[in-house]
């Protein structure tokens, strides 16, 4: 069988890990770039060794040969790409959050269906040993109904400049960009509840400390001291599901906190679980309260994960797969998203 020809659009930071993915893979040649910078792209064709250079993204997209591709561009441009390139006859894994509206997503997922293309979204935590080990414990019922959740992804001083903090590329802060992950992941390993309601707030009090001389998170590609930061520092949401099941979830970008921290909880009626990051379950054993940890490793880094994610849709491209994070799960959550933005706006909570 020949090679899966992989086209990339959008070649900043998060592409890289999408690219060193797709070079491990066997089945795959990763064949062309695309980006509007065109030094960027100049560097990072030269990097990985890619002659196949564009910044217009039709001139990619006709390259018939070209399979797949990897939509990594900021966030208000997934749907213009993905389409495109789902009409050019290629499937599409497009990076989280799927779009920057609930609307823009159903859009997007029609336009796979019409022209019978794989539409996958880049719910990257799905794929971790922390994920799987816990779904082990819930399809065996060790866990019992999982009837609440606590998630958080709290930075304190983690702006990563560039398109983020600007909300007519980004959609929004922290909710958008670090909140997407937990919200799937919770979702995710409670068996994709549907939301029916949503109360969120968001505030925007210490943007992005331009002033903070000291240590600073995660800067993305073009940041710059011009910034536009118009976007929230924090929010917080309760959403509630269909099957009663309710998550409580924190995010932010800049927080006064000792320190940044990422957290995922479920409680059930047998057990509970914490991701933070390594796993630990809490139950009862012969009447009495336990505590479990693991030898096997719980924790994996980013790369790791993005591998197993790329190999996950390279097999569905080739049909060896069912895709695990298709169209209509990144549409739940842009809903989601959504409501949290309108509950904030109007102070009420937000009916699905």
């Amino acid at each position: 069988m020949s090679k899966i020809k992989i086209g990339v659009i959008g070649v900043g930071s998060i592409s890289e890990c999408h690219i060193e993915s797709y070079k491990k893979n066997p089945d795959v040649e990763l064949y062309a770039f695309c980006d509007i910078n065109e030094e960027t792209l100049k560097l990072k064709g030269e990097r990985h060794g890619i002659t196949r250079l564009y910044t217009n993204l039709d001139e990619m997209l006709a390259l018939k040969e070209i399979d797949a591709v990897s939509v990594c561009t900021w966030n208000s441009e997934h749907k213009s790409c993905t389409i495109a390139a789902l009409k050019a006859g290629k499937h599409v894994l497009c990076e989280k959050p799927m779009s920057v509206s609930k609307a823009d997503a159903e859009e997007m997922q029609k336009v796979a269906e019409e022209n019978g293309k794989l539409l996958m979204i880049g719910f990257v935590r799905r794929y971790g040993n922390d994920c799987r080990i816990v779904k082990d414990f819930i399809e065996a019922d060790s866990l019992g109904d999982l009837y609440y959740a606590k998630a958080t992804y709290l930075r304190r001083n983690g702006n990563p400049g560039g398109w983020f903090g600007d909300k007519s590329r980004s959609g929004g802060g922290p909710l958008i960009d670090l909140g997407v992950h937990v919200i799937d992941l919770v979702r995710y390993l409670m068996g994709n509840p549907k939301p029916v309601s949503v109360y969120g707030a968001t505030f925007k009090k210490l943007d992005n400390r331009p002033h903070i001389k000291g240590k600073q998170g995660y800067k993305s590609i073009g940041a710059g001291s011009k910034d536009i930061c118009d976007v929230e520092d924090l929010a917080t949401a309760l959403i509630r599901f269909d099957n009663g099941a309710v998550l409580s979830i924190e995010a932010s970008f800049s927080l006064n906190i000792k320190k940044d921290e990422g957290t995922i909880e479920l409680f059930g009626t047998k057990g509970g679980a914490k991701l933070s990051p390594e796993l630990e379950i809490y139950n009862e054993t012969n009447n009495y309260l336990t505590n479990m940890s693991f030898d096997a490793d719980t924790t994996m880094g980013f790369d790791q994960i993005f591998e197993r994610e790329i190999n996950h849709f390279v097999d569905c491209v080739q049909g060896k797969a069912e895709c695990i994070a298709p169209a209509c799960d990144g549409i739940e959550l842009m809903g989601i998203l959504d409501a949290v933005y309108e509950s904030a706006r109007t102070g009420h909570e937000v009916i699905l």
